[in-house]
């Protein structure tokens, strides 16, 4: 069951302004992740569920999590399916994140009062996800659309929160690009979690770049 209500994680999204994104098998690896995260001071993680047996690894995560991280909020990305999504709220995952837009989805999230973000890339499909009640858009992937596309949407829709994942990085420059067009959130996978820090282990330079990055939005929105 869920730790967190969906208003509570749109809060923190809204809050820390990103969200990383991760997946590997190795539950002690992940949990050095998870740690390393916090400690830079990320309280959300997207756990992208693409591998064999990935319910296994999230959920001795989110145990690790409630445990030993008062605070950190994890969620599961790359559901495609109301069955899948069943599933990971069953083990608490506090948030759903989709590739695409899905009412079925949509209906099994609202009935637990789980925050869900479905990827959209139109206007219209942001319509009909809000309509569905969702809180914050997943921008998807944001490499296609990018700034330009978010500043067209805020300027008759103010009130959407949009979350661009793909194509955000770690420069300053980016993430400005990103904020100055509005966008709530980001969400960032290995250009924040790279193969070469998994690989090499190096869990000191992820806490720095996490710090760094999360210093880097909380100066461009001031």
């Amino acid at each position: 069951m869920a730790q967190y209500t969906r208003i509570e994680v749109a809060t923190i999204m809204k809050e820390t302004g990103m969200v990383p994104l991760f997946y590997h098998s190795d539950i002690a690896l992940g949990k050095k992740v998870l740690q390393a995260c916090y400690d830079g001071g990320a309280r959300l993680m997207e756990f992208t569920a693409r591998g064999d047996f990935a319910f296994e690894v999230f959920s001795a995560l989110n145990k690790f999590a409630i445990k030993e991280l008062p605070g950190m909020v994890l969620g599961v990305g790359s559901i495609t399916d109301a069955a899948a999504a069943s599933l990971y709220m069953q083990i608490g995952a506090n948030f759903i994140v989709t590739p695409s837009l899905r009412e079925d989805i949509a209906i099994a999230c609202n009935r637990r009062k789980v925050l869900w973000s479905p990827g959209c890339g139109s206007l219209t499909e942001i319509n009909n996800a809000e309509e569905l009640g969702c809180e914050i858009v997943k921008l998807f992937p944001g490499s296609t659309y990018g700034p330009s596309f978010v500043k067209a949407i805020k300027g008759p829709q103010p009130w959407t929160s949009i979350m661009p994942t793909g194509g955000v990085t770690t420069e300053v420059a980016n993430l400005k690009a990103w904020f100055d067009a509005g966008v709530t959130c980001v969400g960032l996978g290995s250009q924040l979690i790279s193969k070469e820090i998994l690989n090499n282990e190096d869990f000191v330079g992820l806490e720095n770049t996490v710090r760094e990055t999360l210093g880097s939005i909380i100066k461009l929105r001031n």
